[in-house]
């Protein structure tokens, strides 16, 4: 994984959980992040911070990623991370000696490729897209043996783009166990974590990536709308301290970062975040109304049509709308927030995690490291080394 967005983590952890729920001490999962290697070139390693800072100019991220999307330019990015990343992918192989692979970050797939043909040998590779139906084409590499994605629209994407209809599988985006396993009803919850038992209550989810979050929380601050406020700042240090001198008017609850989403969003009657795919997968499991806001353009615009079209949420583009959506939705004894609760409770995949686990422990017994075709001339394996061999990997060699 890597943490270019939040939820190409969760996944990982997602999937090492249901791993240890379903097979315990019979496997071993490792978690690791080649982009945080001291020999991955620090134009790699900063796009993890870079891309809070690159998605608050939404009309310059909308282009990078439309043209990204299309085939020449893909190739020659795929190219790029090839060369740096190769070294680090190829001796985490040769280090670790896995069963079964797993990414859920679509950067490491032509790398893979690469640093198999150097091994000759290919490990089974399982890719898990964390995006909902617009599905970049990144995430479509031969390489894979299993494309595990979200939703039908993921997988005919998947088959225009020339994947075998075989390879591709329907599990939804990996959620952590603990969003389905935590059946307590809200008002225990609350209780548990010091919030008001009785009271309805909405969650708002943020982050660096929201920029508007501030104004929003002031709206419903204004409104007299909510009576009791719970803010996750999503480690938005700067936001967090702000929010602190605030004397809100309903109860509200401050958290800067926390590690108990699921039992938060169990203990709320609706959340307001952002489309990243793994929140609203996560809030679509709880059966918890969706009211976006902040949609980045590309990847993201998937995920608001498909919650709005499937009637989980809705989304708002302004300070204004989310107060008027959130009439709506507590108004008339809350009828129109209940069908939004049923609805997102028939989009979500709670169990997804399983899904995938299951998929994960077949395939780590099936032809484990076959000998792989060299689709690469010595002399290009020969260049990338040439082109990456920074000391620290001298002395990594000879310890492996």
């Amino acid at each position: 994984m890597n943490e270019t967005g939040f939820g190409h983590r969760s996944a990982a952890l997602a999937i090492a959980a249901a791993m240890q729920d379903k097979y315990g001490t019979h496997c071993a999962v490792e978690i690791v992040n080649p982009f945080n290697d001291k020999r991955t070139p620090a134009i790699l390693r900063n796009t993890q911070t870079g891309y809070d800072r690159a998605v608050q100019r939404p009309g310059l991220y909308r282009f990078a990623y439309r043209v990204s999307d299309m085939r020449l330019p893909n190739v020659a990015i795929e190219s790029m991370l090839t060369i740096g990343l190769f070294q680090v992918i190829r001796d985490l192989i040769r280090c670790h000696q896995p069963h079964v692979i797993v990414t859920t970050h679509p950067h490491y797939l032509a790398p893979l490729d690469a640093a198999y043909a150097a091994l000759g040998r290919h490990v089974p590779l399982i890719t898990v897209v964390t995006d909902l139906t617009h599905v970049h084409h990144e995430w479509f590499h031969t390489v894979s043996d299993l494309l595990l994605v979200p939703t039908q629209a993921a997988r005919r994407r998947a088959v225009q783009h020339g994947l075998l209809l075989r390879r591709v599988k329907i599990t939804g985006i990996p959620v952590h166990p603990r969003l389905w396993q935590e059946q307590r009803p809200p008002a225990a919850i609350r209780a548990e974590l010091g919030w008001q038992p009785d009271l309805p209550t909405v969650l708002v989810a943020g982050s660096k990536r929201m920029p508007h979050l501030a104004d929003i929380l002031h709206s419903l601050d204004d409104s007299s709308l909510i009576q009791q406020l719970v803010v996750v700042t999503g480690g938005d240090d700067a936001l967090y301290r702000h929010l602190r001198q605030v004397k809100w008017r309903p109860i509200t609850h401050l958290y800067n970062f926390v590690d108990n989403m699921p039992s938060l969003m169990r203990a709320a009657d609706c959340i307001i975040c952002k489309a990243g795919g793994l929140i609203v997968s996560e809030a679509l499991a709880c059966g918890l109304p969706i009211l976006l806001v902040d949609v980045i353009e590309g990847q993201e615009t998937g995920n608001a049509n498909f919650v709005v079209s499937g009637g989980g949420g809705a989304r708002a583009r302004s300070s204004s709308e989310v107060i008027d959506i959130l009439q709506g939705w507590f108004g008339q004894a809350g009828q129109l927030l209940a069908q939004h609760a049923q609805s997102a409770r028939r989009l979500g995949r709670p169990q997804a995690a399983h899904e995938v686990a299951e998929l994960v422990w077949t395939e780590a017994g099936r032809n484990p490291n076959r000998i792989t075709e060299n689709k690469y001339p010595l002399r290009f394996i020969n260049l990338l080394d040439r082109l990456r061999m920074p000391r620290q990997e001298k002395r990594l060699r000879g310890s492996l």
